[in-house]
């Protein structure tokens, strides 16, 4: 079990050259776990695609569902106090804290590319791009 960042959602649901390492991670470890947040942060990333016309919104909706069906059973609701104090604690955003605070209370680590996070907790998380 991990808990994933929503950047390496959205490399396995958006085509890149992250897409097939993020698929090689979800091989090895295909119990992936979020905080209810990502979805949020998700639709924003889409939204993104969607200003640069990479995506329609058709194509972006249906990303999002297959994303959404994929995850909705593994989200968490982090407790508000844990994301505050880690927050306070390494000057991250509440954002980026949900994920650790979700890491720590499902007794896991974070798989995020997010290099300043890793720094701020780097027993909480793994880096992507090293490779399960």
């Amino acid at each position: 079990m991990i808990v994933v960042d929503t950047n390496v959602i959205a490399y396995l649901f958006l085509d890149s050259t992250h897409t097939e390492p993020a698929r090689h991670w979800l091989a090895t470890d295909g119990d992936w776990h979020v905080p209810v947040l990502w979805r949020s942060e998700f639709k924003n990333i889409l939204a993104l695609y969607m200003r640069k016309n990479m995506l329609t919104q058709k194509q972006a909706t249906a990303v999002y569902g297959q994303a959404l069906s994929r995850l909705v059973q593994f989200e968490f609701q982090p407790d508000g106090a844990a994301v505050l104090a880690l927050a306070a604690k390494s000057g991250c955003t509440a954002y980026d804290c949900e994920f650790i605070a979700t890491a720590n209370a499902l007794n896991t680590r974070l798989l995020t590319a997010d290099k300043p996070l890793q720094k701020a907790f780097p027993r909480e998380t793994l880096c992507f791009t090293d490779g399960p």
